[in-house]
């Protein structure tokens, strides 16, 4: 293997380590919401009843969907850099985001409820949609889709009191800007899709810091997150735009600092873009120095992001569903989970968070032959349909 094609490894090495990282952390917060007694009785970042642990197991997983919006758009960019250009670019984009959207819809909302029909749109949703909105702004020279990125990451929250209010707008407005409920159709929109493009048009914007050599790369790196960690500490500071909750003095340090870096995912404020993908972006600089034992299962789940995706909501559920008829629970209290889990609150059901994370590890351990299988089979057999997956 010549230089050029360990830099472009190395290159691919780095983002495919910090997605494999993210995913880990997603099935981390997924097993937690099916499985800890506590998932369907508070939020676990209400510091009025919340403990530190308990906070920061959901806050870390805060990295998870602006990281993989903005390594969307990343590898968006590389594509573009790699040869695959105009409207060959363009038909790839359209035709794999309304794959996405169709997955969302059927196989990955079915996964999540066991029951319907009901409509949840999550992050699949929003990074597919995203999809097919860059499709058209991938022939704008890079700088304007950066400033797109930019404002609407800064701006989109300005519009708030433009939210309508009730009817087909009230639902248009849901889809595009904020969480909200699709009434009069069963389900509930979690990922809106303007915010969620602003940072795959960020990542689409720093792509070229990715095609870098590895010197070069990680410096950007470095300056990108440091950047971003400042802006977000100064804005956060000041308590005013950045966020709709301020952080405000609590009964302790600890828990002043919680509410400090308790920034807004729904739909993803100013701090909070600014704090998840400055630490995301750290993290990666890390990642690279991991010992190759620690590196191979995030490979095989950043190489196998959608395969990995898919299987792991069911593998998840699953569990949940053994667990409990090995307590005694009926199989009909796990079904139409997000829809309607008043069974299994009113069974009071549940594990504390200590084995809530067992649960999550066997569940990677239970994944990762199976990703990894995939990843094997995708490289020995390169075929077109592998690229949705």
């Amino acid at each position: 293997m010549d230089r050029k094609q360990e830099d472009i490894r190395s290159r691919i090495a780095v983002i495919d380590l910090l997605r494999g990282l993210v995913i880990c952390l997603m099935i981390l917060d997924h097993t937690r919401d099916f499985v800890h007694h506590d998932a369907l009785v508070f939020n676990p970042a209400d510091l009025t009843k919340t403990y530190p642990f308990l906070f920061f197991v959901r806050w870390i997983t805060h990295l998870c969907a602006p990281t993989f919006a903005f390594l969307a758009g990343v590898s968006i960019f590389l594509q573009k850099a790699g040869g695959k250009t105009g409207w060959r670019l363009s038909k790839h984009l359209i035709t794999r985001g309304l794959w996405l959207v169709f997955l969302e819809l059927t196989l990955i909302g079915f996964g999540f409820n066991f029951g319907g029909p009901f409509i949840f749109l999550q992050v699949i949703w929003a990074l597919g949609m995203s999809m097919i909105l860059i499709s058209g702004l991938v022939h704008l020279p890079r700088a304007i889709v950066g400033m797109i990125g930019v404002a609407i990451c800064f701006g989109h929250a300005l519009f708030v009191g433009l939210a309508p209010q009730g009817g087909d707008l009230q639902i248009l407005w849901n889809l595009a800007m904020a969480p909200g409920a699709l009434s009069p159709l069963p389900g509930i929109v979690v990922y809106p899709v303007i915010p969620w493009f602003g940072i795959v048009c960020l990542g689409y914007a720093l792509g070229p810091m990715f095609n870098q050599k590895p010197e070069a790369r990680n410096r950007g790196i470095a300056g990108v997150a440091a950047t971003a960690i400042l802006a977000f500490i100064l804005i956060r500071m000041a308590n005013g735009y950045g966020d709709p909750v301020p952080w405000s003095q609590q009964k302790d340090n600890i828990f002043t600092f919680l509410s400090f870096i308790n920034v807004n995912k729904y739909p993803p404020s100013l701090d909070y873009v600014l704090l998840t993908l400055g630490v995301s972006l750290t993290i990666s600089l890390g990642l690279q120095h991991l010992p190759t034992l620690l590196q191979k299962p995030l490979l095989a789940f950043g190489r196998t992001p959608m395969f990995t995706y898919l299987l792991h909501v069911y593998i998840a559920h699953g569990a949940a569903l053994l667990i409990g008829l090995s307590q005694g629970l009926p199989a009909s209290a796990f079904t139409n989970y997000i829809s309607g889990p008043k069974a299994l609150i009113e069974a009071n059901w549940g594990l504390p968070l200590s084995l809530t994370l067992l649960v999550w590890l066997g569940v990677l351990a239970a994944l990762y032959p199976l990703s990894r299988a995939f990843e094997r089979h995708r490289t020995a057999h390169k075929q077109w349909w592998h690229s949705y997956l």
